[in-house]
């Protein structure tokens, strides 16, 4: 992948799932019951993961 795009798709990722937990509290709880948030902490890994990439990509 572009390594800029991986760097702009994680940080979306990261900052759309914090941004949607944190303006919809119930929502966070919500996700927090269901497996114990197991969707949103995928989420916010695969932005991590992208990120890291990103930052990994732009060394070369």
């Amino acid at each position: 992948m572009n390594k800029w795009f991986e760097l702009l798709f994680g940080l979306i990722l990261v900052i759309a799932s914090v941004y949607v937990w944190g303006i919809f509290p119930s929502w966070g709880n919500a996700a927090l019951e269901f497996l114990k948030g197991g969707i949103v902490w995928f989420v916010i890994m695969i932005g991590l993961l992208f990120i890291m990439l990103g930052i990994s990509d732009l060394k070369e």
